[in-house]
């Protein structure tokens, strides 16, 4: 804080010909780490990136006697913050006998992608957040206090309707930097809760723009001093969570007469519903409560424009009988592989 003008002079100083690469991970607790690697010349390919290590028993993905955990780089995006021939490097994390680090979800998601790759899953993500303040109290409230009843917030306009704005504004930007496919904003229905869309994407690349995405986000909200909560239910009471609302296609889906494989996903999805639930985000119980617009966590439900359902199709889609369902279970916190991954599985009937 305070050392944005002064840090401007150095990020414009000659690399002489050197580039910095963001080594950027996932942890053992769903959050993002990161480190940087000087390379010797600019990259274009993975293929170019070497392999890097780190300290599992700092980020509790492996005890102190064997702690070299090694990060895999799989998808690379221009870095928006040292910006020029500078990247952000998405890494898989890997254990030193050659298997995956027991928190990379995405591994087996990438496999289960290539191997139903004929189906052309198309997804899109919808990530609400809270912005809080440094004392972890929702941005603008009043200390310790309410601001007024929800009504007024959502896609708000004006003082009082809508906090932190230009947080928002500078993560939308960074996203478009970056080349991460973010869709759109727009305030949610509790104050000082935003929501961006990734996607369409196709296959394991909704996870890597998901996951770049929200590394994004801390870091822009670091520079105004903000914190992000992914909680689903980051306010007790009567308010809305947070969710990881994920739009799904196939093919099929897509085609004309889809809705007759939209419909033929609803009974797969509804025999495996407790299957998805337990790998759909951590303290979901609290959000997925039959209000505030979602079903309950113990009961799969389906309809047309219902957002009271676990899965909502979307009218025009009924009208045109064809296009895409949206699953509306996942909580804000849960990981984009392990939801796409188990949504193509219980689609596909398996790997």
């Amino acid at each position: 804080m305070g050392g944005r003008k002064q840090l401007l002079k150095y990020l414009s100083l000659d690399q002489k010909g050197k580039v910095l690469a963001e080594y950027v991970w996932i942890d053992a607790v769903g959050g993002v780490r990161s480190k940087t690697k000087t390379l010797f010349k600019p990259v274009t390919s993975v293929n170019e990136l070497p392999e890097w290590n780190f300290d599992g028993s700092s980020t509790g993905q492996a005890p102190g006697d064997d702690s070299d955990v090694y990060i895999r780089p799989v998808a690379i995006f221009p870095d928006p913050f040292r910006q020029g021939d500078n990247i952000l490097v998405l890494c898989e994390t890997w254990g030193p006998d050659g298997t995956p680090n027991k928190f990379n979800f995405r591994h087996e998601a990438a496999k289960l992608m290539e191997a139903h790759a004929a189906q052309q899953f198309w997804f899109g993500i919808e990530q609400e957040y809270t912005l809080l303040d440094a004392d972890g109290w929702p941005y603008g409230w009043p200390k310790g206090g309410f601001p007024g009843p929800q009504g007024p917030y959502y896609c708000g306009v004006g003082t009082g309707k809508v906090y932190c704005r230009d947080i928002v504004e500078a993560h939308y930007k960074a996203c478009m930097y970056a080349g991460v496919l973010i869709s759109g904003i727009n305030a949610e229905v509790m104050p000082a809760q935003w929501e961006y869309q990734v996607g369409p994407c196709e296959g394991i690349e909704m996870g890597d723009h998901l996951w770049m995405s929200r590394f994004l986000l801390h870091r822009v909200a670091e520079e105004f001093g903000a914190r992000i909560s992914f909680s689903p239910k980051p306010v007790p009471g009567d308010w809305n969570g947070a969710g990881l609302h994920t739009n799904v296609s196939t093919a099929g889906t897509r085609a004309e007469g889809g809705m007759k494989h939209i419909l033929a996903a609803m009974a797969k999805l509804e025999a495996r519903h407790n299957e998805h639930i337990a790998v759909y985000g951590e303290g979901n119980e609290e959000r997925l409560t039959g209000r505030h617009e979602t079903g309950s966590i113990d009961k799969f439900s389906y309809g047309v424009a219902d957002r009271g359902g676990s899965i909502r199709i979307p009218r025009q889609c009924a009208k045109e009988d064809k296009g895409y369902f949206e699953d509306r279970r996942p909580a804000s916190n849960a990981d984009p592989y392990q939801v796409t991954g188990i949504i193509v599985e219980t689609l596909c009937g398996g790997a």
